[in-house]
């Protein structure tokens, strides 16, 4: 599977990240507001509803409070006064002030225009701005559902993109076995096949309340279990029959039933769905471990220093980056010696560097000179040196091994390179 491009990667991890800030903003009180406005509403009726709130603001006990939410109230109005109709995914504004610490605010202003369509007209005053309705876009529509099932237990649970969410999970009543013979021996398989018969319907009836719902971006079912339960359900119809031709053949053999058999169903399925970015993010993370494993002649390196050092000499082949990195490329300058150096490093960390000495000559005379993402930077210097560049996410497993074993990013290379000298700039 081809990684998706450049710019809808940068696309989806700038949502992200800017759903990162929005969402670490917080006030002292309930004076945050987020307002969304769908596609089609009019925007007098959106500013005739403002004036209406910032009427009923003058109630607030708190003076501080009111203050602060009036003055959101106004800058909101200013913002959407700016705007001659609503486009066509909507708008969310996201206005007031943001504890900073020491009982100090500053204000904050947020407008986004979602990736898709909004569905909902939403006001909230609230202590942290309201992000479900687009935390709900980050993932990817392609939706497949989960069943691992024996006559013991069931869970039901979906494959979003990369991330594997439990729905539901269902204990049996049904006997195992039973020591009765005789006469009695066929009354109690007879009440067995029953409760089983009844076990399975009731998965049924869940599977149609989980999945139906979604059935126009559910792209399949995959079912599994031990033994040959999972086979007998299927063929006798136990799902309603839109869900049924939804179920990917072969079934598949999976040793539990619980959680961690959802987890064991989508390693298991792999080659079905081959092309589906987790089971490619599983491959490639694979690939690069076994190339680390080879030392001297691994064709991988991993941790800043060394990929820096990597991509400025060409050899990078497919640049891993992790989605949580949340960093700036900074180029600082010596104003005493001119020197030059650039630094990979998170926004709180930035300010320090400009009261340490020069690393050329000691003196403490260094400025910023310039900043952008350190992502966006990696992927335009994998795209420079004829790389390509991939955003692996922190939502699997591998992806977690990224962010937290290799410093967030890796490259799988050309051919060997030794490691970066211990002055190379991060």
């Amino acid at each position: 599977m081809s990684a998706p491009s450049a710019d809808a990667q940068l696309a989806r991890y700038s949502f992200q990240r800017k759903l990162d800030e929005i969402g670490g903003a917080k006030g002292r009180a309930t004076e945050l507001i987020s307002l969304y406005v769908p596609p089609g509403k009019q925007l007098f009726d959106v500013m005739s509803y403002l004036r209406n709130e910032y009427a009923q603001s003058s109630n607030i006990k708190s003076r501080t409070t009111r203050k602060n939410v009036m003055w959101a109230i106004e800058s909101l109005m200013g913002r959407v006064r700016s705007f001659k109709e609503v486009p066509t995914n909507g708008l969310a504004f996201f206005v007031g002030r943001k504890a900073i610490g020491a009982d100090k605010d500053e204000p904050v202003t947020f407008i986004v225009e979602p990736p898709e369509p909004l569905n909902t007209y939403l006001y909230r005053c609230d202590s942290s701005f309201f992000l479900d309705p687009l935390l709900s876009m980050v993932h990817e529509p392609e939706t497949w559902g989960l069943v691992v099932m024996d006559r013991a237990e069931v869970t039901i649970g979906l494959l979003r993109g990369k991330r594997i969410e439990p729905l539901r999970n269902r204990q049996s009543l049904v006997p195992s076995k039973h020591g009765r013979g005789g006469q009695s021996q066929h009354r109690f398989e007879r009440m067995i096949e029953h409760a089983a018969h009844e076990f399975f319907v009731k998965i049924g009836e869940m599977s149609s309340e989980l999945f139906l719902p979604r059935k126009d971006t559910l792209k399949g079912i995959l079912l599994g279990g031990p033994g040959a339960t999972k086979e007998y359900f299927y063929k006798e119809g136990y799902l309603q029959y839109e869900l049924q031709q939804k179920v990917v053949q072969p079934l598949f053999d999976t040793g539990y039933t619980d959680e961690y058999g959802l987890r064991e169903l989508v390693e298991k399925a792999t080659q079905t769905l081959h092309g589906l970015e987790i089971t490619e993010e599983k491959r490639i993370i694979q690939r690069l471990l076994s190339e680390i494993r080879k030392a001297e002649t691994g064709l991988a390196a991993y941790g800043p220093r060394d990929v820096n050092h990597a991509l400025e000499i060409g050899a990078v082949d497919t640049l891993l980056i992790s989605d949580g990195l949340r960093q700036q490329r900074v180029t600082f300058r010596c104003t005493a010696c001119q020197h030059e150096f650039v630094r990979s490093l998170p926004d709180a960390e930035i300010d320090a560097v400009l009261d340490q000495p020069c690393p050329n000559c000691g003196q403490r005379s260094v400025t910023e000179v310039g900043r952008e993402d350190f992502v966006e930077s990696l992927f335009r210097r994998a795209e420079a040196s004829g790389a390509s560049a991939r955003l692996i996410s922190t939502e699997s497993e591998e992806g977690e091994m990224l962010a937290k074993a290799f410093g967030g990013i890796a490259a799988l290379l050309r051919y060997p390179v030794a490691a970066a000298p211990a002055k190379t700039p991060r």
